[in-house]
């Protein structure tokens, strides 16, 4: 089995090359393809530089289409059998791509989520490398003392030599706080208890996420006219041809976190627009009662158990 890191990438070049970096050494990787969408920053020269060092294929956008067109745009251009899917700002945690190919040579037909985790301590740099905060956070960088601000840094040392210096400060959840983490613990546990619920489909991840190439195109890939809760679009129409969506266990993602681009899934409607005219039959709003119920810290619907 030939396998294919797909990473969409916009503007993030800093951590960009922290991403790559996590990737070099990652036993049964093949290769990765990096879909530069429209960046105007160092993203060119960032994954020139990872040329020499990966197994690199490298496609641009010279404008922006959106995650979904560019995760498409990878997967188009992979060679892979199986392919994972990965962000720009988010590193791949040591033996994440075997875990994913465990998973899939388990059974046919496979969508494997790994565990989503991040780190808190980079959401106000704009180079966690480095250590420079982005422009807007100037007073709080000032109150920072030095050791604080050492702590919040990640580099590219840690990555290749130290990496559990970098696991020892990550949270469960692709963004910090008490409702992603335990919207990632149901998560987790649904796919690993419940495998018969009908809506695991809901359980799945943006990033961290692995199919079979043949199966993804089949379907058409993500839908381009969602660029949020697209992953959840895809799997709902791949478990409901018969796909299976399983955890990969020991697949851990670490999300270099940060404060600006977030968009919120139950304020912005465009992507339930989208979703429900596909599918209509869909149980949209049970799933966005439960998520409201996580952020008001109640006790969460059984959702998954439906």
């Amino acid at each position: 089995m030939k396998t294919s890191i797909v990473i969409r990438s916009k503007d993030e070049a800093p951590r960009l090359r922290l991403a790559l970096a996590s990737l070099q050494g990652q036993a049964g990787l093949d290769e990765v393809v990096v879909v530069d969408d429209g960046s105007q920053d160092a993203t060119a020269e960032v994954v020139a530089d990872a040329a020499g060092r990966l197994p690199l294929v490298s496609v641009r956008h010279e404008a922006p289409q959106g995650r979904s067109a560019a995760s498409n745009t990878g997967a188009h251009a992979a060679s892979g059998d199986l392919l994972i899917f990965l962000d720009g700002d988010t590193l791949a945690g040591p033996g994440m791509v075997a875990a994913h190919i465990a998973v899939q040579a388990a059974a046919g037909d496979v969508v494997g989520r790994g565990e989503t985790w991040n780190l808190r301590c980079t959401r106000f740099l704009s180079d966690p490398e480095s250590g420079v905060f982005w422009p807007h956070e100037a007073a709080r960088a000032a109150r920072m003392g030095e050791a604080e601000q050492s702590a919040s840094r990640v580099t590219l040392a840690q990555v290749r030599d130290d990496f559990a210096a970098i696991a020892r400060r990550a949270e469960p959840g692709v963004y910090p706080g008490a409702a992603p983490r335990r919207l990632h613990e149901i998560e987790m546990a649904a796919l690993r208890d419940q495998a018969d619920s009908p809506r695991l489909w809901a359980a799945a991840s943006g990033s961290n996420l692995s199919t079979p190439r043949d199966l993804f195109l089949a379907a058409g890939g993500l839908d381009p006219a969602i660029d949020i809760n697209e992953h959840r679009e895809l799997a709902y129409r791949l478990c409901a041809a018969g796909a299976r969506l399983a955890p990969a266990e020991g697949a851990r993602s670490y999300h270099l976190t940060h404060r600006t681009g977030w968009r919120d899934p139950l304020r912005d409607g465009a992507w339930e627009a989208a979703f429900r005219a596909r599918h209509p039959e869909a149980p949209i709003d049970a799933l966005k009662a439960f998520w409201v119920a996580l952020g008001e810290g109640a006790a969460p619907p059984g959702f998954f158990a439906s």
